[in-house]
């Protein structure tokens, strides 16, 4: 009820006193909060209550455009807002002036965040740091940059208390690098709250940066041998300890300007490379490992000598001579050594001069079927004595024989006993060996059941390339009694030498006080003796006579 009679009470004065209305007039400006992107435009609409205003418009910086006007208004739009501002819009009424401020914030939302990393790749124990920029954002009283690591708030910060000379949208942080921050993640969230303005929340990420710790502390170790030969395969290696994170260590090595191809194998902290090296030139070489991890490089040389040196050459005149043959045997140096090597020839009489070949001069015999001769050359490079060998086997060539030792004309079979012929012939090249009797080719190489069949001579014949030789060998077949008896004969003969010879040695090591004192003891074994040999001549009649 009072709103409505001070409306009236309002009215009456309108109509009444112009004059009191034209000083109560009101000016507006619309809209009372602007907030404009950068680069955008804003429509600004300006007016009053006075009835019948004078002058009136709006002042600013801002390029403006009136796009429309009525009795009581005007509208602008002012285009390109790039900064902030202030607006004044003014009316005339009565020749009274009223005006109305508008302020116009510009903003920038966070569209690129960025983080960096100094440096990508930290020695461990070594500083770091990690900074977050945002290029192109305002106001920045109302921004938040946050570090993040592994998705982990790090450092917040925002810059409302920052003076606007050293606003800056960057926050920087450093920290001392451990192996526990290999490969941690770092980002960075970046937030214009605008809601005070009547705006938005505007938000914005980065992307990931990976921080990487190393440990490269020691150089490479090098394994080579100091003396290389040519042509000849030799495994080099490559060694270094205390790095970290090993299995990412890069190694390459090159003997000269020829890059081998090294097999990686890392444990622990330790890594190592194995390669296979064939150096093709003499003389002095390097051999060089290069190292790399992350951004470091290390490289290790070590010298190296490459020589050569063939196996010497052993020449025979005929690797397969008859026997009786006289042949030479030469030790010389290969042609490709240098300097010439000091030779020594198996079986040669004598060291030849430094330079020139040993040799040897034989005549063949069947003992040397199979000998082998060695040619042994000796170098002296970079102070080491080095040495290699050549060996030739010697094959003589000879007719067959049957010699009386492997293959005995005389040969006794004992009846129902699984019997072979026994004969082994000699010869090179090793003889072919045949058994026949009466024509019929006897098998040599299974066992037959003796019988009295088998008593007879048998032809044998040897043969090779060379010749053949021919010797009859007469088999008896013994009934089995009369092996019994023999055996049995045999058997009681090595008894009784045993107990002779045990006798003797007894009473010849006998004190000479034993032997007076046991006297007829002695004449005793003496008559046992003479019986014992009386036994083996009755044994001896018996056997001639078959009993």
């Amino acid at each position: 009820m009072e709103m409505l009679l001070f409306g009236v009470w309002a009215l009456l004065a309108l109509i009444l006193c112009p004059g009191v209305a034209e000083e109560l007039f009101e000016v507006s400006v619309w809209p009372d909060q602007a907030l404009v992107k950068y680069g955008q435009s804003l429509m600004v609409n300006c007016s009053t209550t006075c009835p019948d205003p004078g002058p009136n418009g709006i002042e600013t910086l801002l390029k403006k455009t009136q796009v429309g006007k009525g009795p009581q208004w005007k509208e602008f739009l002012l285009e390109d807002v790039t900064q902030d501002s202030i607006l004044l819009c003014f009316f005339s009424c009565a020749g009274i002036q009223k005006d109305i401020s508008l302020g116009i914030t510009v903003y920038q939302p966070p569209e690129q965040v960025i983080v960096e990393l100094q440096p990508a790749w930290v020695a461990v124990d070594e500083a770091f740091t990690v900074t977050c920029h945002v290029p192109s954002v305002t106001p920045l009283e109302n921004l938040t940059l946050t570090l993040l690591q592994d998705n982990q708030e790090l450092h917040r910060k925002n810059f409302k208390s920052l003076s606007m000379a050293s606003q800056r949208a960057e926050v920087t942080i450093s920290a001392k690098a451990e192996r526990e921050d290999d490969r941690c993640n770092f980002s960075c969230r970046a937030e214009l709250d605008l809601r005070s303005h009547g705006g938005g929340l505007f938000h914005s990420n980065s992307a990931i940066k990976v921080l990487r710790i190393f440990e490269f502390s020691r150089s490479p170790q090098i394994w080579v041998p100091s003396l290389l030969e040519v042509g000849m395969a030799e495994t080099v290696s490559c060694e270094v300890a205390r790095v970290f994170p090993a299995e990412e260590v890069m190694i390459h090595m090159f003997l000269g300007d020829q890059e081998l191809s090294p097999f990686l194998s890392w444990e622990g902290d330790a890594v190592w490379a194995n390669a296979t090296v064939r150096a093709m030139e003499t003389g002095d070489q390097e051999l060089s490992c290069l190292v790399s991890l992350g951004p470091v490089k290390q490289k290790t040389r070590e010298p190296v000598h490459v020589y050569s040196f063939p196996p010497p050459i052993l020449e025979i005149e005929e690797l397969y001579p008859l026997a009786g043959t006289e042949m030479n045997v030469t030790c010389s140096g290969h042609v490709l050594t240098s300097p010439s090597p000091t030779l020594r020839l198996q079986g040669a009489p004598a060291l030849p001069a430094p330079g020139e070949p040993a040799w040897l001069l034989l005549t063949t015999r069947e003992e040397d079927d199979g000998r082998n001769f060695s040619c042994e050359a000796s170098l002296e490079v970079q102070g080491q004595q080095l040495s290699k060998t050549t060996v030739i086997q010697l094959h003589v060539l000879y007719k067959p024989r049957l010699e009386e030792s492997g293959c005995p004309g005389n040969q006794t079979w004992l009846e129902g006993m699984e019997q072979m012929l026994a004969c082994v012939p000699k010869g090179n090249p090793a003889p072919v060996l045949m058994c026949t009797w009466n024509g019929t080719v006897f098998d040599l190489e299974v066992p037959q059941k003796a019988t009295q069949n088998h008593s007879r001579t048998y032809c044998c014949t040897a043969t090779n390339q060379l010749g053949s030789v021919s010797k009859d060998i007469a088999v008896i077949v013994q009934g089995l009694d009369e092996g019994v008896s023999s055996t049995i004969f045999v058997v009681i003969f090595v008894a009784l030498g045993v107990g002779v010879v045990t006798i003797s040695l007894y009473l010849n090591n006998r004190p000479c006080k034993i032997e007076r004192r046991k006297l007829p003891y002695r004449q005793k074994e003496k008559n046992k003796e003479e019986e014992s040999q009386f036994a083996v001549q009755q044994a001896e009649k018996c056997n001639a006579h078959n009993c």
